[in-house]
């Protein structure tokens, strides 16, 4: 699994990608990671290459969500949500983190600091400790930096991943000023 070309992007979207692909690499069995948007859309994922291979049908059969990132990213939304309004009924504060097991493989879900997901699938056979320890590194470190103009940043590079453009060079300073200089 690899994180999607960097080319265009800003320093602070590179870095993210680098931490996306350093927790999928570190990390035994983990099988599929997304970053979740507080409104449910993809922000970063670990597999941009299975949307291609699951709409030509390429791919053998695997084990996991059905053919894209944008499976788990739903999955990831849905439970955040549910877990959120659960909380919410019960007074008991924010939503940390959520853990699904399953015969087959896991899902470990964690909050970033912005409202926004970190969602891990996971063979049955990965350490949930070991999962857990990383996705809080990675919540620690990318939790400041995933401001709303990175998350505009990469949710455009995804859509235009996935319409197979190559992804439009950043201007940071345009983008952080609403297109003004």
């Amino acid at each position: 699994m690899t994180a999607p070309s960097t080319f265009g992007l800003s320093s602070e979207a590179r870095n993210l990608h680098w931490l996306l692909t350093n927790l999928v690499e570190e990390v035994p069995g983990l099988l599929s990671v997304a970053v979740v948007s507080s409104d449910g859309l993809l922000l970063l994922s670990s597999d941009p290459g299975r949307n291609e291979a699951a709409r030509t049908g390429l791919e053998e059969k695997r084990k996991g969500p059905r053919g894209s990132a944008a499976d788990l990213a739903t999955i990831v939304s849905g439970i955040g949500s549910l877990t959120v309004g659960a909380a919410k009924l019960m007074d008991f504060g924010s939503v940390k983190h959520t853990m699904v097991a399953m015969d087959e493989g896991n899902v470990f879900i964690m909050s970033i600091s912005d409202g926004s997901l970190l969602g891990v699938h996971g063979s049955a056979e990965c350490d949930m400790s070991v999962v857990a320890y990383h996705m809080a590194l990675f919540v620690g470190r990318a939790g400041h930096v995933l401001t709303p103009e990175l998350r505009t940043e990469l949710r455009k590079s995804l859509e235009t991943t996935e319409a197979g453009e190559p992804a439009a060079p950043t201007d940071t300073v345009s983008a952080a000023t609403g297109g003004t200089r």
